[in-house]
């Protein structure tokens, strides 16, 4: 079983692509020492014939972002009927839109924060809600785009109509959540445990601060009363049903109990694609849930399927 022949994707070619060769690499080694036959591919355009060249038992999706966690890779995998990891077609897709993935969750009671979208150059006059409020693209991971209007702050954020500005042109305007950031590893049926995330030096958990050496600290297990916790891998489980999520996926929330010990705890999105670089959250839950980073790989790579 473990001399299958794994193609690790990585690389590709959207703003995360140093975060996926970095999780690739962690991921193809680890799978080496695992005993399996590992191919890494650098994924570029050509990457249908690649891989058809190279005719792998398994794909093991490490891409992050547009092209590799939107449901284009897995379509291109299921065309060339090569068994992959992660979420499918239709799921990979609809959780990376932000937008839609919040009306999905919140169909089956999983609470969200209220939000408007709308192209980013609306957002250039006036407050297009009351601050606090948070300016995210609606289709891109690692906090990239990712802009915290203050309470005191009196325009909006002018980087967003700005030639800089390269997240796409739909924007989400969610109001700021202040309290707890909170992150839950789901893997296949089950959720695995709560992690607390600390940011050190940073407002908030942007990219520097998860990916830096340093950037963050995690409490893991998260430091929650018994019920707290346990609603937090409730609502993990059912977001990664009701988004039809396959193998692991990563359920972040927010959770504000400055004013009662229940607060306001609410979920911000779901990551298909869990980063597994040296600093990632999800191997360190599972580690905590006794998996070990090789024995949390090789579930994922025997997951593997087609039509997900």
């Amino acid at each position: 079983m473990k001399r299958k022949h794994v193609a690790v994707l990585m690389g590709g070619f959207s703003s995360e692509r140093p975060v996926s060769l970095s999780s690739g690499k962690a991921c193809a080694d680890a799978l080496e020492i695992e005993g399996y036959t590992v191919t890494r591919v650098d994924v570029g355009r050509d990457v249908a014939r690649v891989l058809s060249d190279l005719d792998p038992d398994v794909a093991f999706n490490a891409l992050h972002g547009p092209f590799g966690e939107d449901g284009t890779i897995q379509g291109i995998l299921e065309y060339l009927a090569i068994p992959y990891t992660h979420s499918g077609v239709l799921a990979s897709a609809l959780a990376m839109n932000k937008e839609l993935a919040k009306t999905v969750v919140s169909a089956v009671g999983v609470p969200v924060a209220n939000a408007l979208v709308m192209n980013r150059f609306e957002i250039v006059g006036e407050h297009p809600m009351a601050p606090p409020y948070v300016v995210k693209p609606v289709n891109e991971g690692s906090s990239f785009g990712v802009v915290i209007v203050r309470e005191d702050q009196s325009h909006p954020p002018q980087i967003v109509s700005s030639p800089e500005w390269n997240y796409g042109e739909r924007v989400m305007v969610e109001r700021y959540i202040p309290g707890r950031e909170l992150t839950c590893t789901v893997m296949g049926d089950r959720a695995l445990g709560v992690a607390e995330i600390l940011p050190v030096g940073h407002s908030f958990y942007d990219y520097d601060s998860k990916y830096a050496p340093g950037g963050s600290k995690h409490e893991c297990p998260a430091n929650l009363s018994p019920n707290i916790y346990q609603k937090i891998e409730t609502l993990a489980l059912k977001a990664h049903k009701a988004i039809g999520c396959r193998g692991v996926s990563r359920s972040d929330f927010r959770f504000d109990d400055r004013k009662s010990p229940d607060g306001e705890l609410v979920w911000l999105e779901v990551n298909t694609q869990p980063g597994m670089t040296p600093t990632s959250l999800v191997p360190e839950i599972a580690a905590a849930a006794g998996y070990g980073f090789g024995e949390l790989l090789s579930w994922i790579v025997e997951d593997a399927s087609c039509s997900r």
